[in-house]
């Protein structure tokens, strides 16, 4: 496999040795927990697609789209795009893969909890030929392509009629795989070992690199993941630990790459646990108690960028005047006001292995709070029990990075902001409890719209709401190290 190849398939940034064999061997601070595709929309799901399956299309490192099982694309109209698909391409089962299985993977991805707020505006698809199919949306969609690079086509005739989508649980997609991509899944042992083998006989003949194998080995702790590298024990390692950066670019044999991210921190404060989270003022006291400048300086040793807001400046809604407004003496005024002058306890919970330092975080928040007399009960956990708890809203204060799906701002207002939603998905990731009817109508609305300055203002427009309405704590936007 060429590395230019892995890191535009989402593995996104990587360290490794200058010197490497056919086996590829690498630490992840965490392994998949499911070989559903459809089951989490998750990094770690997202590697694994690219890996074991084959998109449609996908975003390679200009940030553009190129072919992949799709060959070319038309629009026939606003609601309407044509897709030409790969011929001679086969499932690793054996199966012939053709139109039958996109359809039956946009079918399944829409019934999926995680994914089915972003695919609802399609109404339906229509197999011309066993090689062509057309996408119809509801209205007119700006980002149908977008959301069609998640597209990973699963294979009709080994799933069918045992492809129960179940989060958290047993099931037989989450535990058997037969995709179209260029590695096949061998060996599994959750929390332990991956194993991958390189097919023989996968599609893209041009661009077959030079890895045979690759072996995956989940080690959470950054130290011990960087000393298997140090040692040579493994080949690539992601992510690895602010304070670890410099002495790892001083040894010599081993590159450390690091890719600017749009993804998102921040914090939910639960409005249905408690009723101090109903007051405007106490949302908007915690968000000018926490110093995000410093977290980042401190914390992450300057690999981050404070937010102020959920959309990076690098996607159109951003308002270049919203920034991190920390202000402890204003937010221990706004507390007094609100009735709170001697606080209150609350629960807080966040991973320790999913983001940049996240325990490390957490805990600085923590003491911030304390500064206004919100006491804070903290409680984190590994990535795999950690998203069960925020599932369940277990904490009344939960952590949650978020990257844009759909390259676009208004992918996160759909998953954490909107209204939440069980039929159409809206609002799957709203930790929050917070809902506002009219941030849900201009997210409709920025869906349909083409004109890309109507957009723009309808997205800014709730960019502007959030940020008076103080929801959540926007903390900081993460590299890739």
């Amino acid at each position: 496999m060429n590395i230019k190849v892995i890191i535009v398939c989402c593995l996104a940034s990587i360290i490794w040795n200058s010197a490497f064999a056919t086996t590829l061997r690498m630490a992840f601070d965490a392994d998949p927990v499911s070989l559903d595709p459809h089951e989490h929309l998750s990094e770690g799901t997202l590697q694994f697609s690219h890996w074991v399956f084959d998109p449609l299309l996908r975003w390679n490192r200009q940030g553009e789209l190129e072919a992949r099982l799709a060959t070319k694309w038309q629009r026939l109209d606003s609601r309407t795009i044509r897709f030409f698909l790969r011929e001679n391409v086969t499932f690793h089962s054996g199966n012939a893969f053709t139109a039958e299985d996109v359809a039956y993977t946009i079918s399944r991805l829409k019934k999926s909890p995680d994914f089915r707020a972003m695919y609802d505006s399609i109404e339906s698809t229509n197999i011309i030929d066993p090689h062509t199919i057309d996408v119809h949306t509801t209205t007119s969609n700006p980002l149908l392509l977008n959301i069609m690079t998640y597209v990973f086509p699963i294979d009709k005739a080994f799933y069918q009629g045992r492809d129960e989508i179940i989060k958290h649980g047993n099931s037989f997609a989450s535990e058997h795989v037969s995709g179209t991509g260029s590695f096949i899944l061998v060996d599994r042992k959750l929390g332990n070992r991956m194993e991958l083998m390189r097919d023989p006989n996968y599609w893209d003949t041009e661009s077959k690199g030079n890895v045979d194998q690759v072996i995956l080995t989940p080690i959470r702790a950054d130290s011990t993941r960087l000393s298997a590298l140090f040692s040579g024990d493994v080949d690539f390692i992601f992510p690895i630990s602010p304070i670890d950066i410099a002495r790892t670019e001083r040894t010599p044999g081993i590159q450390v790459v690091t890719i600017p991210s749009t993804r998102t921190i921040l914090l939910h404060m639960n409005q249905d646990r408690r009723s101090e989270f109903k007051d405007i003022r106490v949302r908007q006291a915690i968000n000018l108690a926490i110093n995000q400048k410093l977290i980042v300086e401190k914390i992450l040793k300057g690999h981050g960028t404070p937010a102020g807001q959920l959309t990076p400046d690098s996607f159109i809604g951003h308002l270049k005047d919203l920034e991190p407004n920390y202000d402890l003496q204003k937010a221990l005024q706004l507390m007094k006001e609100a009735g709170y002058e001697q606080g209150f306890r609350i629960s807080m919970m966040a991973p320790n292995n999913r983001y940049l330092n996240d325990e490390k975080v957490a805990q600085a928040i923590s003491a911030m709070l304390a500064r206004i007399n919100i006491i804070v009960d903290l409680k984190t956990l590994p990535k795999a029990q950690y998203f069960k708890e925020f599932d369940n809203r277990s904490a009344d204060i939960m952590m949650l990075g978020w990257q844009s799906d759909t390259m676009d701002a208004n992918n996160p207002f759909e998953f954490i902001i909107a209204c939440s939603d069980v039929k159409t998905g809206l609002g799957v990731y709203n930790a929050s409890g917070y809902c506002n009817p009219s941030i849900d109508q201009k997210i409709q609305q920025a869906n349909r719209e083409m004109a890309p300055e109507k957009r723009k203002q309808l997205l800014q427009e709730i960019e502007q709401t959030l940020y008076d309405d103080s929801p959540i704590v926007p903390l900081y936007w993460q590299p890739l190290t």
